[in-house]
């Protein structure tokens, strides 16, 4: 089965950005829907961006869409989160996951592998 290794994650400043990065151990990552999570503490797991196989199609979370930005590199194996701006509530563990096919893009279960996650911590 495949693996998800995160990382890139740290302790930055509000405003400032971080770039995660999710590798994946086989080839056949070209062949799953991408996503990333997060989960702060005491906080259930939440959604925050997807990217599809074509790299056509993206999803985001409304609490980041216009600072975050995913994207895959199938040649690297390798899915992306761009995090730009950072506010405090952004604190969490950041995990990425990996789905054969989608039919909503906030649900966990719908998520078949997941890596270890990268905590992320934004405060002054």
């Amino acid at each position: 089965q495949m693996h998800l290794v995160e990382s890139g994650g740290g302790l930055v400043q509000p405003g400032a950005f971080l770039r995660l990065s999710c590798a994946a151990s086989e080839r056949t990552f070209s062949d799953y829907l991408m996503g990333w999570f997060r989960q702060a503490p005491g906080k259930e797991r939440e959604f925050v961006a997807g990217i599809s196989l074509s790299v056509y199609l993206f999803r985001y979370a409304d609490s980041v869409s216009g600072r975050f930005t995913i994207s895959r590199d199938n040649t690297k194996n390798t899915v992306y989160l761009q995090m730009n701006s950072l506010k405090p509530e952004d604190t969490a563990v950041y995990y990425c996951a990996a789905a054969e096919e989608i039919t909503n893009w906030e649900d966990p279960s719908e998520y078949s592998i997941w890596g270890q996650g990268t905590q992320v911590t934004v405060s002054s």
